[in-house]
């Protein structure tokens, strides 16, 4: 049986998945590895293949930034599945404001600390969360490496894939404020989903991973 590898969003770490039950599956989570200066989001996806030794055959599952790195990890080793959630698979899905924030990047004033310290403020373009899956929230952006979001943030604002390899399976929600589901092509449509369903949509995405890691 293949392994499945999961990989978190951006200022995220494998708690993200606490709610997903993939079922006795034999599940390897990826914590983020510190980027180099010259690293592309391919790049970076070979550097986590070779830490994690992801081969032929494997399952990942990404969220968000995750998601990404699913594709170009794809793009690198022949998987079995490719399992998207709250992401985009080509540059043509990412929503407008990716151009504006890579012609004007404020970001790369913003101190890697603050940006790792300012979940108050961006918790609700996620959605509306229960008290402990904010405080989860909150953890897990404080513990996140300010370097690594402020490499993150400038490697997908870079990004310019335009490939989907096989076997990718896309599930996105249709109150997602990151990423409009609107733009985006084959993916199954989450009611009331935000970008953190992962969180309160559990029970619907169990249902959805089920079915497609049965598929042959």
């Amino acid at each position: 049986m293949s392994k499945i590898y999961l990989i978190a969003g951006l200022g995220a770490d494998t708690r993200l998945f606490n709610n997903i039950d993939l079922h006795d599956r034999d599940v390897v989570p990826i914590d983020w590895i510190e980027p180099n200066k010259s690293d592309t989001l391919s790049t970076y996806a070979q550097r986590l293949i070779y830490q994690y030794n992801i081969v032929a055959n494997s399952v990942v599952i990404g969220v968000s930034l995750g998601g990404i790195l699913a594709i170009e990890i794809a793009k690198l080793v022949p998987l079995n599945k490719v399992i998207l959630i709250s992401s985009i698979k080509t540059i043509d899905e990412a929503p407008l404001y990716f151009k504006l924030f890579k012609t004007l990047p404020a970001y790369k004033l913003v101190p890697g600390r603050l940006m790792a310290n300012l979940g108050l403020l961006i918790k609700p373009v996620f959605g509306n969360m229960s008290t402990q899956d904010a405080w989860l929230f909150n953890d897990m952006l404080k513990k996140s490496s300010p370097v690594f979001i402020k490499w993150a943030m400038a490697a997908v604002l870079h990004w310019k894939n335009t490939t989907v390899p096989p076997n990718v399976h896309h599930i996105v929600g249709d109150k997602d404020l990151v990423f409009n589901y609107k733009r985006i092509k084959n993916a199954t449509v989450i009611k009331g989903g935000t970008h953190i369903m992962v969180f309160d949509k559990a029970k619907q995405i169990n249902k959805l991973l089920k079915s497609i890691l049965k598929k042959k």
